[in-house]
């Protein structure tokens, strides 16, 4: 999506009734991400079910098919990877345009430091201001070169070249911050690196990379120590093809899940939604704050445990959140922002220091528009104190500028649906790179939409 490119799309929710019914959410964004990479490294036919055809995947499908893979989709929406092979990608011929995926750039940088090969990334306007140096420093001692655009606050950002080193050099390195991209670029890197690759991460994040490494054949063990998780990756690995059945993505699930805590009588059930302890945060948080939400029907696809969501409005009451729940709900921060103003009583939120180099700085962007709707919020170095409103509907009223970022966007969008007055977000389009039919499955469920 280049959002220079059209005008915007204002978008408001609004509901005269509960919202009731069955929906399913688009397939998870981190698990699609990796199906193709693997998928484009494996010798033989990779078949993806439930793939999210949202722009961000769309932008890692179309880097790895200029990097020699063939990838196409079929007509009953399954898709098709030919790989190349652990060290056969190629040279692509153009920049590669990741649009607003951060996942997408830092998880591919990690895939070309190992392979002979020079690549220059470049996106959107907010993905150009997003920070890339916390992948480059450990790519950069496993061998591969970087020229990076300098960018605020002496960041290193997009427009990006790297050139990868073969062989590389294999590395033992602590995370200094939770990040599961971070650690993925690394293990990533290390597929084509002779000898063992080890990430020590003393928090633990999203293990999708760890799941799916080891479908695909990769010899990988995890172990527990005092230091933290230790993952250690043989390089040189020869991946196998797999069929690939992609759970519904628990980052999107939030939406309507918090619709329908907020809106008085609503009832519905969110199927299919990947419950992976590493990405299930928000679930509990929300759980512990009296929200009614059930799992259903819980089972194992693919490796991954999913389950069905029955969710039914609830009175909920403010908490303060364990900081070290943050790695297993980053993403979900901005909709739990919404979730706390509509409770009573105050929700204290810390340890989100990662939310202010997301697609915005998330924590301001939020707190900004939280106070135009009229909930009292204190911004915090690391995070939000937000006062519910008591469960009464929000003053609302304001248009909020969701700054390019769909998680923004999607987030104030649901609070209108517990507004005493409209609230319009300025732009909606950010929502196609991860949830393009978010506004279908709203009004399926019983909202309206005004454009």
């Amino acid at each position: 999506m280049n959002p220079a490119s059209a005008a915007t799309q204002p978008l408001s929710l609004s509901t005269s009734g509960p919202l009731a019914g069955t929906v399913t959410v688009p397939g998870d964004k981190s698990i699609s991400h990796r199906a193709i990479m693997l998928g484009a490294l494996a010798v033989g036919e990779t078949r993806i079910t439930g793939l999210l055809e949202g722009e961000d995947v769309l932008a890692t499908a179309a880097a790895m098919r200029a990097m020699g893979a063939e990838i196409e989709r079929r007509n009953d929406g399954d898709w098709r990877v030919h790989g190349v092979g652990v060290g056969g990608l190629l040279q692509p011929r153009t920049a590669l345009d990741m649009g607003n995926s951060g996942t997408s750039t830092r998880l591919l940088l990690g895939l070309i430091a190992s392979h002979p090969i020079t690549a220059t990334f470049i996106g959107d306007a907010s993905l150009s201001g997003r920070p890339m140096g916390r992948v480059i420093t450990p790519l950069s001692l496993m061998g591969a070169s970087f020229t990076a655009t300098p960018g605020a606050g002496g960041r290193q950002t997009l427009p990006l070249t790297i050139t990868g080193l073969c062989p590389a050099v294999a590395l033992s390195y602590t995370l200094p911050v939770a990040s599961a991209q971070v650690k993925s670029a690394v293990l990533l890197a290390g597929l084509n690196t002779p000898g063992d690759t080890v990430v020590i991460e003393p928090v633990a994040t999203r293990d999708h990379s760890e799941r799916m490494l080891a479908g695909f054949g990769a010899k990988l063990t995890v172990a527990e120590s005092p230091q933290g998780r230790i993952i250690t990756l043989a390089g040189e690995a020869e991946l196998r093809p797999q069929d690939i059945i992609v759970p519904g993505d628990p980052s999107s699930a939030a939406f309507p899940m918090v619709a329908a805590l907020i809106v008085p009588g609503s009832d519905i059930l969110i199927r299919n939604v990947g419950i992976n302890p590493t990405r299930a945060g928000l679930i509990r948080v929300l759980q512990a704050m009296g929200g009614d939400i059930t799992l259903v029907n819980e089972r194992i696809v693919g490796g991954e445990p999913v389950a069905d969501l029955h969710v039914r409005h609830s009175a909920l009451t403010g908490i303060e959140v364990p900081p070290d729940g943050a790695p297993s709900m980053i993403d979900e921060y901005p909709i739990l922002f919404i979730a706390a103003a509509c409770a009573v009583g105050t929700t204290v939120m810390r340890g989100l220091e990662e939310l202010r180099v997301k697609e915005s700085d998330r924590i301001s962007v939020m707190a900004q528009g939280l106070a135009a709707c009229g909930v009292a919020c204190e911004e915090l170095p690391d995070g939000l104190i937000v006062h519910g409103q008591g469960g009464e509907p929000l003053p609302g009223g304001a248009t909020v500028a969701a700054q390019l970022d769909h998680r923004i966007a999607m987030s104030f969008a649901v609070l209108g649906l517990n507004a005493q007055a409209r609230v319009t977000v300025d732009d909606a389009r950010p929502i196609a790179t991860s949830f393009p039919d978010f506004v279908a499955m709203m009004q399926m469920l019983g909202a309206t939409a005004h454009r």
